[in-house]
């Protein structure tokens, strides 16, 4: 058997952010199948301080700083009638590494884990080609521009209508296209122009739930030590959905939550928070704390974990680690999408404003009946989501042996 070219805009180390968890486990399993060649872009010092890791599991790799601004990307893609989704990421020495290992190595797949690098698969290669679009990205876009304000409406309007025709066209030219649910997946197909022309799977994302284990972690100091309730909210706070949940908690649901409990916290945990949320730092009720070197202790002094993401795509990784540490959730359902557990046994799902303020307020005052639901979420994430039953397809997929595996979570839709 041949070798994998895995191709990823991101490096997968650390597995600190939603797509670089997904492709880090991604990346671990398919160095399981064959020898695996890795080109990927670094964004951070923090990226390259991990690049041991990558020198360990690559056979060989190329790790170029993505140094484009999105000024020169906009300008770039207009002219070039592209997204600036592709132009972003377009790097001609990248390419170059790609032909070249292709030329010199027997690769047999290639992996392509987000779109933005559909762009490097030679036209010429003969081989297996697996994309991983994750979710539907033109979709997002389309989302942002029906609320949004010009110039910025008329700059996402036309990257989603772009962005989708290069996604139907990788789709064509894939062996497979992965997502990372049944619900991004049959979005996916109702777009197509011919579906017929396509082979789609769901792969869903996993949770490592010895890692986001509660016995392993004690609850932060200052969590533990409050007067009153804790609800929390994770993730990367320059990302426009999760900076519209925390806003949404902070100006429409906290104040009524504090109404009723004056001591209530809501604590904004994650990496990069823009000035929308820093400025709102130390205001009555709200703590933001940014880039933590562990999330685990707030997640575990939680009273509630709060997700209430009004667009989403894919599966929520804070979600389900919430939901492994044994914590009480309490999410819209756009942030429950992909997900399937069951409201009231797993987790608390409220549509509007005013239901996840009453959601909230009945899990304050029943606390038992909040924690057998966070402990039925833990069990339902250690029997349905780990990593390996998620990825057991996956050998399959790329045209290796079928792993050895006895729950296989894919779901085919096949030509």
């Amino acid at each position: 058997m041949g070798d994998i070219l895995f191709l990823a805009h991101r490096m997968p180390f650390p597995p600190d952010r939603g797509d670089k968890i997904r492709s880090h486990h991604l990346l671990k399993a398919l160095a399981r199948l064959a020898p695996i060649h890795v080109g990927c872009f670094g964004d951070t010092d923090n990226d390259y301080a991990h690049e041991h890791l990558l020198a360990d599991i690559a056979e060989t790799y190329y790790l170029p700083r993505r140094s484009k601004g999105m000024v020169r990307a906009g300008i770039e893609a207009l002219a070039k009638r592209k997204p600036v989704s592709l132009t972003a990421f377009e790097d001609a020495a990248l390419a170059e590494w790609v032909a070249k290992t292709i030329r010199e190595r027997d690769i047999q797949t290639i992996f392509v884990f987000s779109g933005q690098m559909g762009q490097y698969i030679p036209a010429s290669f003969a081989g297996q080609v697996v994309v991983d679009l994750c979710d539907v990205d033109s979709a997002k876009f389309e989302a942002y521009a029906a609320d949004g304000r010009f110039p910025r409406k008329w700059i996402d309007a036309r990257e989603g209508r772009i962005l989708s025709q290069v996604e139907q066209q990788l789709a064509k030219r894939a062996d497979y296209t992965l997502f990372v649910s049944e619900a991004e997946e049959a979005l996916f197909r109702s777009r197509l122009e011919r579906p017929q022309d396509c082979k789609t799977a769901a792969l869903r994302n996993g949770i490592d739930t010895a890692f986001f284990d509660p016995a392993n972690s004690e609850p932060h100091s200052d969590l533990a030590n409050s007067t009153g309730p804790n609800f929390v909210f994770t993730g990367q706070m320059d990302y426009a959905p999760n900076i519209g949940a925390a806003l949404r908690v902070m100006d429409r649901l906290l104040p009524q939550i504090r109404a009723v409990h004056p001591d209530a916290t809501f604590h904004l945990v994650g990496r990069a928070p823009v000035s929308q949320l820093t400025k709102r730092d130390g205001e009555p009720g709200i703590r933001v704390w940014g880039e933590v070197p562990d999330v685990r202790p707030f997640l575990a002094g939680a009273d509630v974990v709060i997700a209430p993401l009004e667009i989403a795509r894919g599966v929520q990784n804070k979600v389900l680690e919430a939901m492994a540490m044994a914590r009480p959730v309490l999410l819209s359902p756009e942030a429950a999408t992909g997900i399937d557990a069951s409201d009231g046994e797993h987790f608390a799902v409220a549509p509007s404003d005013q239901a996840l303020v009453g959601r909230a307020l009945e899990m304050l005052d029943d606390g038992p009946s909040a924690l057998l639901m966070a402990a039925a979420a833990r069990r339902y994430v250690v029997e349905q989501q780990g990593w390996d039953a998620m990825l057991a397809p996956l050998a399959r997929l790329c045209g290796y042996a079928p792993a050895a595996a006895t729950n296989e979570t894919v779901n085919r839709n096949a030509a």
